[in-house]
């Protein structure tokens, strides 16, 4: 049967073709549509290249991790990456994004879109059964949608996807087909897929916690849990991917991942001398690890560009920063270029005090703002602060380079009349109150486009109140409804003249500044094989071995 392909697609492919459009959007762009990766590729015509297969891979063996193992409970409800690096590997996702941003069907067969973008048919593979024996179906994708959009659970992806889908918008066509109704027109559906907190969950035991119940479809079963000490998860024998060899994958017997805390240096000790395999970088930024092994003989490093950003955000809700010249005085005593220098080694690029990556394709060109401190100073005067402001900055200490950019923020604010007091706290602690502190520095992972991580974090819901991941409380109805033309506008022109507003408009009024945007590494021994550099950190090791 031949696949319907979304007439935007031949617009796109025309755009490429008079040089609008990179290759690389027009494959992004398309697999969105629905069209396959290989017929993406001949439409740009590229040679289709599969990954080597490795002809002899060898099974067994056990993959040690090195990360911080905190409290989980609910996939749906993460706010870090660390929890679903783990449970990832029990349970899947509808789809996958790669590491060169291009979004492929994983639980699902393939997708597809009306030419209004506002209806989408789910096809899911069959065939497919969770680790207790129970089938994959519609259902399961169901009972998931609606986990992301029940206020009670607290989902992030309530706030990306609930603005263009609500629970009446499900429809059930089989047991193996889903129709998504939306609201509004949207083309980021197949990457809000891929989201770390849109793990499929198991409608039949799944009752809020995972891991009382930890039934998914992905290679391994979580055999242990246990918060602050060590995670062990075992290869499945009936998992639905195969290997190159034929039998079904993972290759690997069994990972732990084995808490070290916050601090690197015993997690650079442990995988110079061997004692772990691999360290998971996903909630950590990573610089002093990388400096400190780039150049070991035992050690490979993968890297990935990435829009991951430590965020300055402010409470708009809360005082002094309900005022737009003292949040913008702030701002202005951002020196970008020193910051990433200082505190990232100049591993990556400088920011630009508005969520929008400099690679993202929607992204609006725009200088760097200069450091200003005369101008911050004038900004706190016109708002009533003639004599300055002391204020209190919290910071997570397990994120070296985050501390850092307290302290020099800190010493740079001094000219511009902030006294800033730093609150350095753990991590874990950090991550209880990151949405509640009034002036925090916030790590941001990876999103593949502007409008994900502004639908994320700079809204409201339909009621107007802030999403949940909205942690500086900021809505501007202008800005909502710039975004809400963006989400549903495909032609990447369009849509930078509509960021061009978006990303003034949250320079100069919105609530954060970003220092920098991070360079992202996945760092193990050289006898493990088929790792792969993620703009995320995901640990994707369903293919994963050991040499």
């Amino acid at each position: 049967m031949t696949t319907k392909i979304h007439p935007a697609v031949n617009d796109l492919k025309s755009d490429m073709e008079k040089g609008k459009l990179s290759r690389r959007e027009f494959l992004r762009l398309s697999t969105l549509l629905g069209v396959s990766a290989f017929t993406a590729t001949q439409m740009a015509g590229l040679s289709w290249v599969k990954s080597a297969a490795a002809g002899s891979v060898k099974r067994g063996g056990t993959l040690k991790i090195a990360t911080a193992l905190q409290k989980i409970s609910h996939p749906s409800a993460y706010s870090w990456l660390g929890g679903a690096n783990v449970t990832r590997q029990v349970a899947e996702y509808l789809t996958l994004t790669d590491n060169k941003n291009i979004t492929h069907p994983y639980l699902l067969k393939n997708w597809l879109a009306s030419d209004d973008l506002k209806t989408w048919t789910l096809n899911l593979r069959k065939g497919i059964k969770f680790n207790n024996g129970d089938i994959f179906n519609a259902d399961d994708v169901i009972f998931t949608f609606n986990q992301w959009l029940d206020e009670k659970v607290g989902s992030s992806l309530k706030g990306l996807i609930g603005s263009y889908l609500d629970p009446t918008g499900l429809e059930r066509i089989n047991d193996f087909q889903v129709k998504l109704h939306l609201k509004r027109p949207e083309i980021g559906i197949p990457e809000h897929l891929f989201q770390f907190t849109a793990q499929v969950l198991n409608h039949r035991t799944f009752e809020g916690d995972f891991l009382k119940a930890p039934h998914g479809t992905g290679p391994y079963t979580l055999e242990r849990y246990s918060e602050g000490e060590i995670a062990v998860i075992k290869a499945r024998k009936d998992y639905w991917q195969k290997g190159v060899d034929g039998k079904p994958l993972p290759y690997l017997d069994e990972m732990q991942f084995i808490d070290m805390g916050t601090e690197s240096a015993p997690m650079i000790a442990a995988l110079s001398s061997g004692d772990v395999d691999f360290i998971d970088m996903a909630d950590r930024g990573g610089n002093d690890i990388f400096q400190a092994l780039k150049n070991h003989p035992e050690i490979q490093i993968k890297s990935a560009p990435t829009a991951s950003a430590r965020v300055l955000r402010m409470r708009v809700d809360m005082k002094p920063w309900d005022s737009e010249k003292v949040r913008l005085a702030l701002k202005k005593c951002h020196n970008h270029e020193k910051l990433l220098a200082l505190c990232y080694m100049g591993e990556g690029l400088e920011g630009q005090d508005f969520h929008v990556y400099p690679l993202h394709p929607e992204y609006c060109k725009m200088p760097v703002p200069a450091y200003d401190p005369q101008g911050a100073k004038k900004l706190l005067a016109e708002a009533g602060y003639p004599d300055g402001l002391t204020v209190n900055l919290a910071v997570g200490s397990g994120w070296p380079d985050v501390v850092k950019y307290a302290e020099v923020l800190k010493q740079d604010a001094i000219p511009g009349g902030f006294k800033i007091n730093i609150q350095t706290m753990p991590t874990s602690q950090y991550w209880e109150k990151w949405t509640e502190v009034d002036l925090g520095i916030t790590p941001w992972t990876h999103r593949p486009l502007g409008t994900i991580v502004l639908n994320l974090a700079y809204k409201g819901d339909d009621t107007g109140k802030p999403v949940s991941w909205n942690e500086s409380r900021w809505v501007d109805k202008e800005f909502s409804e710039i975004l809400e033309q963006a989400n549903g506008t495909l032609d990447v022109e369009k849509r930078r003249k509509l960021f061009c507003k978006l990303q003034k408009i949250q320079y100069d009024r919105g609530s954060i500044a970003i220092g920098y945007w991070l360079a992202v590494w996945m760092i193990a021994r050289k006898n493990v094989k088929g790792i792969q550099g993620h703009p995320n950190a995901h640990m994707l090791f369903n293919e994963v071995s050991l040499a």
